[in-house]
Parts: C-alpha cells; structure tokens; sequence
C-alpha cells in the first residue's frame, strides 16, 4: 500500500508542475518570420498571436494573397517553435520519461 501511496503523492506532484508550467507558458514569448524576415509573427507559449510585425516592402495592395500567405507562414513557424519549446519543458519536468507515440503533454 505504500507504493500505492508514493505514487499518488508523485502524481498530485506532476499535476502541481504541470500546472505551473501551463501558467509560465503565457509569458513565454517566440517570433516566428517569413520572407527573410520581412513578416514577424509572435506568439506565446499558448499559441495566441501577441504581434504582427511588417516590412513595408511587403504591403501591396493589388497582391494581398502573398502578404496573407506569408503572415500564415511566419505564424506557423512561431508555432512550430513553441511546440519545441513546450515539449522541452515537458520532456524536463517528465524526467525524461517517454510517453506513448501520438500522446502528447500538456493535454
């Protein structure tokens, strides 16, 4: 029974990290670029669009669908990038411990 115990007070533990870690995610902050720079995109930890930085050389009005394409770009590389950065956090405070293919954290 005191296994049974541990384990129970390790698992309140991970969720009280977990929880922790969702809230610092907020302030985590990552940019994400496209067209060399031109378009910055930045993001939190959370994936919630904070900034829209534009290059003036891009804003034209008679080809606006390259200037969404690249917004699209830079966004999903900001994402990319926190999703990195979110499974390193993660892969830290699991302690290296593997989940199964396809389960990811934070749920």
């Amino acid at each position: 029974m005191k296994n049974i115990g541990n384990m129970m007070k390790q698992a309140q533990q991970m969720q009280a990290k977990m929880q922790e870690m969702q809230a610092s995610l907020e302030q985590v902050e990552v940019t994400g670029q496209s067209a060399a720079g031109m378009v910055v995109v930045t993001v939190n930890g959370k994936s919630e669009m904070k900034k829209v930085k534009l290059d003036k050389s891009v804003v034209d009005p008679e080809d606006v669908e390259v200037l969404e394409d690249l917004i699209v770009a830079a966004f999903n590389d900001a994402k990319k990038k926190v999703e990195q950065h979110v499974a390193e956090e993660t892969s830290k405070l699991m302690g290296g411990l593997k989940l199964p293919p396809g389960m990811k954290l934070p749920f």
